[in-house]
């Protein structure tokens, strides 16, 4: 059976709520479709305004980012109970700027992914390599060494229902975007990782993404690629052009 492509914004510290409605708004007419999945992944303080906006369209409300423990002294956090609640249905963990500023490592990552499943929530799990990682040869090396750490004890059930997103780094925000032939050949790799660790039928289950400075000139060539399943898309979800990037045929 073929995957179904999965188009998901990660809206990252912008929107107050009462932009994120007008922009839920702006957007309700131009992010139909039935055949791709659409998510909007936006800051906390969004999520129950927007939930309530998309309400009756095809839009899934995802949260950015989620805390492992179930509730107590953890101030400034989120559980995944809470955004359940709230109606979020994905979360996005492991992205290159939470890594990166907040610290956060794999075996925090993997205590995030294995919480998130548990609550219900699909993890859009987030993987990439900084421009020195690539320069040096190890890109495929480090992509698999995430991986492995951070779907430590989750089951083949459920990587079969998550997402992967592959970002290199170095084309987050940057307006480079990795060529077709960089971003397929390292989905091929997380999918021939999953496959190994687990079994074929995971690996041809798994929805990985492709994201880095995705946009409405690239979509098409990118997601025609048999090993990426759709974007995981910064700046250019917060306009119009989220729209031609979901109906990218």
């Amino acid at each position: 059976m073929a995957r179904k492509k999965i188009v998901a914004g990660n809206w990252k510290m912008n929107m107050t709520p009462s932009q994120a409605v007008a922009l839920c708004n702006e957007l309700k007419d131009l992010v139909k479709s039935d055949e791709v999945d659409v998510v909007y992944c936006v800051p906390a303080v969004d999520i129950v305004p927007v939930v309530e906006a998309v309400k009756g369209s095809n839009v899934a409300v995802g949260a950015e980012n989620m805390y492992f423990e179930e509730k107590g002294a953890y101030t400034g956090e989120i559980s995944a109970a809470m955004l359940v609640d709230a109606g979020v249905k994905y979360v996005i963990i492991g992205h290159s700027e939470r890594r990166d500023y907040f610290k956060e490592d794999d075996v925090l990552l993997n205590k995030k992914v294995k919480k998130a499943f548990e609550a219900g929530l699909t993890p859009i799990l987030c993987c990439g390599e900084t421009l020195e990682q690539r320069e040096m040869g190890i890109t495929l090396d480090w992509i698999r060494m995430q991986i492995k750490s951070d779907l430590v004890d989750v089951t083949a059930e459920q990587v079969a229902s998550m997402v992967i997103a592959y970002e290199p780094i170095w084309a987050i925000g940057t307006g480079k975007t990795a060529t077709t032939e960089q971003a397929q050949e390292v989905c091929k790799a997380i999918r021939e990782c999953v496959a190994e660790v687990y079994d074929a039928a995971t690996a041809e289950a798994v929805r990985i993404q492709y994201g880095g400075s995705v946009n409405a000139g690239n979509a098409a060539e990118l997601f025609a690629q048999p090993d990426i399943d759709g974007g995981l898309v910064g700046g250019a979800s917060l306009k119009a052009d989220f729209g031609k990037i979901v109906n990218y045929k």
